[in-house]
């Protein structure tokens, strides 16, 4: 067509100045136009991942997995990590719930008072923390840690967790559990319809204390992933890392003070909860949560006679693992988007929102892809999503996706009614 174009318009150029020909004329200037666009377009270059991201790269080899499984997957495969005089123990990174070192961690073992973590959970999710709980008789003088709650008293579901999670106390506990399920075995049930909410087929509950039975059993994954949902909640997680509070006395008889029994919170840097827990037949079980430099990390030991020391040593292992890297801060990004039919030649797009992921410090190249289209449709609306800025890296031999943010419009483009096309500017040009 080029070729025909270039030859018809000598032609003409060359044949006289009838309106024949002058139509000829400006015909052959069309297809000649027309043909050098063909051809700029046919060689045109893709974009890569680096330049402004008009096309979305082919990945052949992308597996497409969720970006949690893909985050688990850079790491090895959990080992002990650490020796520990545990007969269970844990090690849970938070934000993606990858487990990095494990012992027994699928036996189902006891837990004693690491169960106030379900506790408080399925309480905070029943009732309003300022609801009012007249103590009953069924919560008074019950075995093991107490705060001597009274026949009749009144509390607030807010003062009950804290001695729960603080002291420890099993007839918080049981007041708690009668107030929110009607009596321990329905909140009990409530206890153990979380756990099946949450994926777990190992843990099973009788009451919500914690005192020995044979059919009041968890394990060590179960319970961090218990931990790690608690942890979620603002309420949950405040309450656990504080280290001392007070709460009413028998009304108006002065003021119980509470310590929290967790010594982490004292003795490892960055500690945030969660829970201690112990019988003679269980032994010392402990629940931590640490977080430095925004990664999150949750030790579980269950049977663990130097649990304390254990825990530092998990945790300064997880740490040793792990980072926080921010891949993208908000508005990190800025570029233009071609619009057909609108208002505006082109739209500005960026990103509103930032991603931060912890990974393992030992990785791959992570790179970056730019997924947008050649052009947008208008209208477009001010924060309308029209691609994303996504996260790559090796794995396995394979391109895994390990996050992404979206793109959107920066201020909205309204369509023209009438434009005119590119043939008919084509023409204009051979018009006068």
């Amino acid at each position: 067509m080029f070729m025909y174009a270039k030859k018809m318009y000598r032609q003409c150029a060359l044949s006289g100045r009838s309106a024949l020909y002058r139509k000829r004329i400006r015909m052959a200037g069309c297809l000649f136009l027309c043909a050098v666009l063909c051809v700029s377009l046919c060689l045109s270059p893709a974009a890569d991942s680096h330049s402004q991201g008009w096309t979305k790269p082919i990945q052949s080899d992308r597996v497409e997995v969720s970006p949690t499984t893909a985050l688990s997957g850079l790491y090895p495969t959990a080992g002990e990590g650490v020796s520990t005089s545990a007969h269970a123990h844990l090690l849970m990174e938070a934000s993606t719930g990858t487990v990095l070192a494990q012992k027994n961690a699928e036996l189902r073992l006891p837990m004693a008072s690491t169960t106030k973590i379900m506790t408080a959970l399925v309480a905070i999710e029943s009732m309003p923390l300022d609801s009012e709980i007249t103590v009953s008789s069924l919560a008074v003088g019950v075995e093991g840690s107490s705060v001597y709650l009274a026949e009749g008293e009144v509390l607030t579901l807010s003062d009950l967790l804290y001695a729960l999670l603080l002291e420890s106390a099993n007839d918080a506990a049981s007041a708690i559990a009668i107030a929110v399920g009607g009596d321990i075995s329905g909140f009990a049930d409530m206890m153990n319809r979380r756990a099946t909410s949450l994926g777990l087929t190992d843990t099973h509950f009788v009451n919500p204390h914690g005192l020995d039975s044979e059919e009041h059993y968890t394990t060590a994954y179960d319970l961090a992933v218990i931990a790690r949902t608690a942890l979620e909640n603002p309420t949950f997680r405040e309450i656990v890392s504080t280290q001392k509070t007070t709460i009413p006395l028998h009304g108006n008889e002065g003021v119980r003070l509470l310590i929290n029994h967790n010594k982490l919170l004292r003795m490892y840097e960055g500690c945030i909860g969660v829970k201690t827990g112990f019988t003679k037949k269980t032994g010392r079980c402990l629940v931590s949560a640490a977080e430095r430099d925004g990664v999150t990390l949750i030790a579980v030991t269950l049977g663990c006679p130097d649990d304390w020391n254990d825990h530092e040593k998990l945790l300064d292992y997880g740490f040793s693992l792990c980072e926080s890297v921010t891949l993208a801060a908000p508005e990190d990004y800025l570029a233009p988007l071609w619009v057909i039919s609108g208002e505006k030649e082109y739209v500005m797009v960026g990103n509103d929102a930032g991603l931060t992921l912890t990974l393992p410090r030992e990785r791959g190249e992570i790179r970056c892809v730019v997924e947008l289209p050649r052009f947008a449709y208008a209208p477009l609306k001010q924060g309308q999503t029209v691609g994303r800025l996504v996260w790559l890296i090796q794995s396995d031999g394979h391109t895994v996706e390990l996050g992404s943010v979206p793109l959107v419009a920066r201020y909205g483009v309204t369509e023209v009614t009438y434009k005119e096309s590119l043939w008919e500017k084509i023409q204009g040009l051979f018009d006068h």
